[in-house]
C-alpha cells in the first residue's frame, strides 16, 4: 500500500455538517484499516472531545492514534498510552490573561470533564463545550486557578476581536507560543513548535513511516502546515481558500463523503471497491 497512514482533522473533514460520520465513510475507512491502513485523527479538540469518533472507527482495534490539543498529545488508541505530550509554560498564563482581559474574548481551557472558562462566558464557549461534551466551569481568576499541567489555551470571541488578539499576542510573545485560528472565532494558544504538521512528524519517524507515504485530510486554518507537510495533502471541496491553495488534491466536501472519495481514489486498486 503506497500510502500507510491517513490523518483526518474532524470538524467539517471527517464528519458531515450534522457532526457526524456517515456509514459510507465509516466504512471506507474500515476497509483502508483492514488492508493495513493507520488512521491518526488530529484535532484542535481535548482528547476526550475525540474518542467517541477513534471509537466509531475502532481505531483501539486497528492500531491508529489521537493527535489532540492541535498536535500537542499523542495518544496509542491500543494501549492508551500518550507517546507525546507538550504543556504551556504555566508562567506564560497571566501574560496571556493580560492581554485577553483587555478585550470580551473569552479564555478556556481543559480538566477532566469540565471546560474551565475565565473573562466571562461567550456564546462561542458554549460552542466549544457542546461540541465537545464538558461541563462549563467559570472561574474568577484563571490564571490562579490554572495551576495543572494544559496543552493549550483557547480564545473564543468575534472576529475582529480575534484577529487583533491573534496580532497582539504574537508580537508579544515573538514566536515563545504559537497562536493561529482553528476558526473565524476560535484562537489557539498552544506551546512554541507545536502544530499538526510537526506532531504528525514525530508520530510518522516513531512508526518508521516516510512523509510520501502519509495522507493528511483538512478543511480549516490549523489544518494548512500538516496538508503542506504530507506526501498527499487533501483539501475538502468546503475548506478554506488558503488551504486550498496548499493541497494537492481538492475532494468532495464534507457533505459529499469526501473522505471515502479520497480513500477510493488513493488507496483502493482499481476495480477492487
Amino acid at each position: 500500500m503506497k500510502y500507510k497512514i491517513m490523518i483526518l482533522d474532524i470538524d467539517g473533514t471527517l464528519t458531515n455538517s450534522e457532526k457526524k460520520i456517515t456509514e459510507k465513510t465509516r466504512s471506507a475507512l474500515i476497509d483502508y484499516q483492514e488492508r493495513g491502513g493507520k488512521i491518526a485523527i488530529a484535532s484542535g479538540r481535548p482528547t476526550k472531545g475525540i474518542i467517541p469518533y477513534s471509537e466509531e472507527l475502532s481505531l483501539s482495534k486497528y492500531g491508529g492514534y489521537i493527535m489532540s490539543f492541535n498536535g500537542g498529545k499523542i495518544i496509542d488508541c491500543s494501549s492508551g498510552e500518550t507517546v507525546f505530550s507538550s504543556n504551556l509554560p504555566l508562567e506564560d498564563i497571566p501574560e496571556i490573561c493580560s492581554e485577553v482581559y483587555k478585550t470580551n474574548v473569552g479564555i478556556n481551557t481543559y480538566e477532566g470533564d469540565d471546560l474551565i472558562v475565565g473573562n466571562g462566558i461567550n456564546r462561542y464557549t458554549m460552542v466549544e463545550a457542546k461540541l465537545i461534551g464538558l461541563n462549563i466551569k467559570e472561574v474568577e481568576n484563571f490564571s490562579e486557578y490554572v495551576r495543572f499541567d494544559v496543552n493549550k489555551c483557547l480564545l473564543t470571541g468575534d472576529e475582529d476581536e480575534i484577529l487583533m488578539l491573534e496580532k497582539r499576542l504574537n508580537e508579544r510573545f515573538c514566536g515563545r507560543l504559537g497562536v493561529f485560528r482553528s476558526e473565524p472565532f476560535f484562537l489557539e494558544v498552544v506551546p512554541k513548535g507545536i502544530d499538526k504538521a510537526s506532531s504528525i512528524d514525530h508520530l510518522l519517524k516513531s512508526l518508521g513511516i516516510r512523509t510520501e507515504e502519509c495522507i493528511a485530510c483538512g478543511d480549516g486554518y490549523n489544518d494548512i502546515t500538516m496538508v503542506k507537510y504530507a506526501g498527499l495533502g487533501v483539501g475538502m471541496a468546503n475548506a478554506n481558500d488558503n488551504l486550498k491553495a496548499v493541497a494537492d488534491y481538492i475532494t468532495r466536501s464534507n457533505d459529499e463523503d469526501g473522505i471515502a472519495h479520497v480513500v477510493q481514489t488513493f488507496t483502493v486498486p482499481s476495480g477492487s471497491f
